[in-house]
């Protein structure tokens, strides 16, 4: 693998997982505030707040697995070297 190719695996796996990471990381504050208002607002209906914040904190997470994922790939399985 030519140095060229080496070094933009480096900075496409580095955005990957960057950018990959950003947004479920502001989704996930986002439903964590959400959840805590409505919390204060309803308590009696905390089982089911907890019960949706964590499924959707789930999925978010898995954005960021799938990001994980494709840096990996592009540094130690990278599918443009020769």
């Amino acid at each position: 693998m030519d140095s060229l190719t080496s070094a933009a695996s480096v900075v496409s796996a580095a955005l990957a997982i960057g950018l990959g990471s950003l947004g479920p990381g502001l989704g996930q504050g986002n439903a964590a505030a959400a959840a805590m208002e409505g919390l204060a607002r309803q308590p009696e209906a905390e089982d089911k707040i907890r019960g949706s914040l964590l499924i959707s904190l789930a999925f978010m997470e898995a954005l960021t697995i799938y990001g994980l994922v494709v840096a990996l790939v592009l540094l130690f399985a990278n599918p443009f070297a020769s």
